[in-house]
């Protein structure tokens, strides 16, 4: 009886061990990007990551300034910032984090994507790189929360608050459509209160601006107009190398009134077809 006592501390342990595998990390000597599984908690290398140029970012020259000089810190070593990137879709959210990524991947910065079933997993993932020799974008696209989500806390940690954040050579890049990644209500304002001149926001209003509060820099994107979403569409047809010609203008501004939007995906959408077409 005392030798199975003895056993069973060395079985538990051994079982330990087969239950918390050792993740090993991507060699980042050859691999530039690699998305988080939170099923596995391990890291996928990507191997073909999409390429994006700055330059073909047109009309959002503040937004590239100002996440361009925000990145450029960061792969020097200087203190940078968490950055939202907030506002109209397909106006470049995305493509700007890839473009940066771009950009410095050559001074050792890798890009590691994460979805929403990943963020409570954010401290394994933030061990993991802390002593990688490389700095780290974790760009998690297309944010946003229902009411009482689990991520939502896990990111709000993640960010500030938690003795498990990040190392200094890990920042996080997000993308939302919302300024404040959850659905607002007109009933929480009726919270809201006006005591000697002040507005004083309910606590509602408080709880959800404090998330993207934690993000350092914010970014915001806006609906573009008419004459610029045909610059967009001539500059990617031109690239495609089917420059614009007859009733060019005429079929952009129908395929923009059929997807219902002017932005800069429609555009490189238009611009693909127009151009197998030719």
């Amino acid at each position: 009886m005392s030798d199975l006592a003895a056993l069973i501390p060395r079985i538990e342990r051994l079982l330990d061990r087969f239950d918390t595998p050792r993740i090993t990390p991507p060699d980042w000597k050859t691999v530039r990007a690699a998305r988080w599984s939170a099923q596995t908690a391990s890291l996928k290398p990507i191997l073909h990551p999409q390429r994006v140029a700055l330059a073909d970012l047109l009309a959002i020259d503040e937004q590239k300034r100002r996440v361009d000089a925000n990145t450029r810190q960061f792969v020097a070593g200087k203190p940078a910032n968490n950055v939202l990137l907030t506002g109209a879709r397909g106006c470049g959210k995305s493509s700007l984090v890839k473009a940066v990524h771009a950009k410095y991947a050559a001074k050792g910065l890798r890009l590691i994507e994460v979805d929403k079933a990943g963020l409570p997993h954010l401290p394994d993932l933030f061990d993991l790189l802390a002593d990688a020799g490389y700095r780290f974008i974790v760009f998690i696209d297309d944010l946003s929360f229902a009411d009482n989500e689990p991520g939502y806390a896990s990111l709000k940690a993640a960010l500030d608050g938690s003795l498990a954040g990040p190392s200094d050579n890990v920042l996080i890049y997000a993308t939302s459509n919302r300024r404040h990644l959850m659905p607002e209500y007109m009933a929480e304002n009726l919270a809201t209160q006006y005591l000697g001149g002040e507005v004083q926001p309910g606590e509602a209003i408080e709880e959800k601006v404090s998330l993207s509060d934690r993000f350092g820099l914010w970014v915001s994107f806006h609906v573009m107009d008419q004459d610029t979403y045909l610059d967009i569409a001539r500059h990617w047809a031109i690239r495609l190398g089917a420059p614009p010609a007859g009733e060019f203008e005429r079929a952009a501004l129908q395929w923009a009134q059929g997807r219902g939007a002017r932005n800069g995906r429609v555009a490189w959408q238009f611009a693909r077809d127009w151009a197998g077409r030719q």
